[in-house]
């Protein structure tokens, strides 16, 4: 499932030569991606990992190279990156980029327990705090999520499908990235995106590093907070929301509060942040949506359920649901 380019013993050993890494011992496909191809390496020097990236230009991926080298300096928890004979980070192999990362031992765990999750939380308000004033070389080469990014995203699949649902699922999007209050003041810097424990290596119950920057990018701060929280009952999914009436009550903000409360320990967010908290989890929900505009009518469908029951509930209610001690 991960790997979509093949490469051979000969494919490795002709790059391995542009670095200073030793010579091949073995090497052997990493198959948990599911976007770009992951190889393990060992040579005579060490233990690496090739990534292959499979749909990102060159630009894109310097923007990555050189988050990382920022924030390793910042002694962030994030892979080394090795140049060549040439001081390259990035290169390219039949027309596409490729970049030689640090191995860093450890493993992933798909249930963490409330100190593990506690431990990402912090790591997600460090790396809101590093890159609050950092402004990313090649930032134009990324999808920087936004109003305009979600409007764009969501006509070229409404075109892409062209039926009937797709441009009715279109005009409600549209719609609703209109009723967002997003002001310009609301701090901006570089959010992850992806914070799934598929991407978190964990030794010792520690974590070690924060892999696989591959989405992200310049944008609101709140948006990786919007991402880690889910106010809404654990029985409401993707694969049960039909069982739900459309009134039904399906808001529970208990692990919502908990996890804002745990990540103002590390960034206190300003008052612009707490009022508009509301605007960017319902953005980050239309995001979603892009991922599977196909899915579900446009008269009723598993994101709409979700903005619908937020629509009712209000950004005053969401507030105080949250930040409200009282």
């Amino acid at each position: 499932m991960g790997i979509k380019t093949v490469l051979s013993k000969s494919d490795f050993i002709k790059l391995l030569s542009g670095y200073s890494l030793g010579e091949l011992v073995r090497f052997e496909p990493i198959i948990t991606g599911t976007v770009q191809t992951n190889y393990y390496l060992e040579t005579t020097t060490g233990r690496y990992i090739l990534r292959y990236y499979e749909c990102r230009s060159e630009a894109s991926v310097k923007f990555e190279v050189n988050l990382l080298n920022y924030l390793r300096k910042r002694d962030y928890p994030c892979p080394a990156v090795y140049k060549d004979k040439h001081g390259r980070y990035v290169n390219p192999h039949n027309g596409k980029p490729y970049v030689l990362f640090e191995f860093i031992q450890g493993t992933h765990i798909e249930n963490p327990s409330v100190e593990q999750q506690k431990q990402l939380i912090k790591l997600v308000a460090k790396l809101h705090k590093l890159t609050r004033n950092y402004r990313p070389s090649y930032r134009t080469a990324r999808w920087n999520y936004g109003v305009n990014l979600c409007k764009e995203l969501a006509y070229q699949k409404a075109k892409e499908i062209n039926t009937i649902n797709s441009w009715k699922k279109l005009k409600w999007l549209e719609d609703e990235l209109e009723k967002l209050q997003l002001p310009k003041s609301l701090p901006k810097g570089i959010c992850h995106c992806d914070f799934h424990f598929s991407n978190i290596l964990f030794e010792d119950g520690e974590i070690q590093a924060i892999l696989d920057f591959d989405d992200a990018n310049y944008t609101y701060l709140l948006l990786d907070l919007a991402f880690l929280i889910e106010p809404f009952i654990p029985e409401f999914k993707w694969n049960s929301w039909q069982s739900f009436g459309k009134t039904d009550s399906i808001l529970d903000f208990t692990s919502a509060r908990e996890t804002v409360a745990e990540y103002m320990k590390h960034r206190q967010l300003n008052n612009n942040e707490i009022r508009h908290l509301f605007d960017v989890y319902k953005l980050s929900v239309l995001i979603d949506c892009l991922w599977y505009f196909e899915r579900g009518k446009a008269e009723d469908f598993y994101e709409k359920r979700k903005i619908d029951a937020l629509n009712r509930f209000g950004r005053d209610s969401f507030f105080r649901e949250i930040f409200d001690e009282n």
